[in-house]
């Protein structure tokens, strides 16, 4: 992996980690856009949504309920934003997949 994700994901970067398993990683957001802004992201290097294989649903299914555990742990469950950005148009930066979970105050329609 040559993204700034893989990098953390090898651990050759620091992150400050709030979830891990062999499939998963999430952390905090260097430059939270809201009060709790984690990225959750797949260990396994997936460019973006568009590049999912038939065999990676399964993993973004682990994803969803990953995203869910976070949510109460943060105690955002009751009102937080997932979103993924897919492609550069889109405005994606690092082209590994990652998921944005934020919460933590009113977010403001897109």
């Amino acid at each position: 992996m040559t993204t700034i994700f893989g990098k953390i994901i090898r651990g050759e970067l620091p992150c400050e980690k709030v979830f891990e398993n062999e499939r998963i990683l999430a952390i905090k957001d260097i430059h939270p856009a809201a009060p709790v802004h984690l990225l959750i992201m797949p260990k396994k290097e997936i460019k973006n949504l568009q590049s999912l294989r038939l065999e990676d649903l399964p993993l973004i299914g682990e994803i969803m309920q990953v995203a869910q555990k976070l949510a109460e742990e943060f105690e955002v469950e009751d009102g937080y934003r997932l979103l993924t950005n897919n492609g550069e148009e889109a405005g994606q930066t690092v082209f590994h997949l990652h998921f944005h979970l934020m919460g933590g105050r009113r977010l403001s329609h897109l």
